[in-house]
């Protein structure tokens, strides 16, 4: 399944625009993406964190991926 994964901050350099598509399996997990992302992306690993969120919720690792979820990749703010 294709994924759209939307980037905020610092992911949107790192992507190189607002989003990129992930082909992944059914029934991915959060846990897949991320691996699969930082495998196309590696400069994600250098962020301290990142977090996933997936229809406007902050996902938890083991979350299952359906095909119309909206994800998006939300790097550490920092605050001032």
């Amino acid at each position: 399944m294709k994924i759209n994964v939307l980037a905020f901050g610092i992911a949107k350099d790192i992507f190189g625009g607002a989003a990129t598509d992930v082909e992944l399996a059914e029934k991915a997990t959060v846990t897949e993406l991320r691996t699969s992302l930082e495998a196309q992306y590696p400069r994600l690993k250098q962020l301290a964190s990142y977090m996933v969120a997936v229809n406007n919720e902050y996902a938890t690792a083991d979350a299952v991926l359906q095909q119309r979820d909206e994800v998006a990749i939300i790097p550490p703010v920092s605050g001032g």
